[in-house]
């Protein structure tokens, strides 16, 4: 099956199941209070449900382009990555013959490694592998670090090669941070307890037909269940059914295969 249809089909049934709930809420709501007798106090509850649902409007709303925002910044990390990996493998053709094979091997294991068990790991917060597939940039590293260049133009090659390898560790490190980034644990608290407490307070509405106050509740209840899931899934930017690609990582072992 599709992703893009599993994650239409659970978003679907997410939605639905939210706002079911909310209207066996009000169900239970209507049963246990008299709406007559809060009708008098309609205007008091509209402003305080204007209120309180702009407060948390303007939440969600900032969460959201947070949590796009870091997704972004996670996609261009692996994109400039696989650059870096790329143009350090074939830069490294210029350098001795013994330094650039154990360069050129060094940059293909790893990215064998990033694709088949790093990408994984990075959403289990697997550490011990992401540890264990780092150690394969330290191989590259020291294979540069002990290369001596013959001629000038290996001179240049080398100083070429050093900065694209800084590029690929500052690369990597920040791909690792924003694979760790979270919503802080006391926001998380907050969006849910705020999405109870808005679609809870609709029950207040004092109005005269039910089917329109389910309507109005479960249409609430559907969106918030709907802007909260985007968070959540963007939240966790290399697992969910929106994380980041593995392309420019398979583009670039592609391109080491053909610089043979």
């Amino acid at each position: 099956m599709p992703q893009w249809l599993i994650t239409t089909v659970r978003l679907t049934l997410l939605v639905i199941v939210a706002a079911v709930a909310g209207v066996i809420g009000l169900v239970v709501f209507r049963t246990v209070v008299d709406l007559e007798a809060i009708r008098g106090d309609g205007d008091s509850i509209g402003s305080f449900l204007q209120v309180l649902g702009g407060i948390y409007a303007v939440l969600l709303a900032f969460v959201v382009i947070v949590v796009w925002g870091q997704f972004n910044d996670a996609r261009g990390f692996v994109a400039r990555e696989a650059n870096a990996i790329s143009d350090l493998h074939r830069v490294a053709a210029g350098l001795p013959d013994e330094a650039r094979d154990v360069i050129q091997r060094g940059l293909e294991d790893y990215v064998d490694a990033v694709l088949a068990d790093e990408w994984q790991a990075m959403s289990n917060s697997d550490q011990p592998t992401i540890d264990r597939i780092g150690k394969r940039l330290d191989r590259v590293w020291r294979a540069i670090h002990t290369c001596m260049p013959l001629n000038d133009c290996q001179h240049t090659v080398y100083a070429e090669v050093l900065a694209r390898f800084n590029d690929l560790s500052e690369m990597r490190t920040n791909r690792l941070s924003a694979a760790s980034s979270k919503i802080p644990t006391a926001m998380t608290v907050l969006l849910y307890t705020g999405a109870v407490i808005v679609v809870g307070s609709i029950y207040l509405m004092p109005f005269s037909t039910f089917w329109v106050h389910a309507a109005v509740t479960a249409a609430l209840a559907g969106a918030v269940a709907h802007i909260l899931y985007l968070i959540w899934d963007l939240d966790n930017a290399f697992a969910g059914d929106y994380q980041v690609d593995k392309d420019p990582f398979i583009r670039a072992r592609r391109a080491m295969a053909n610089d043979l």
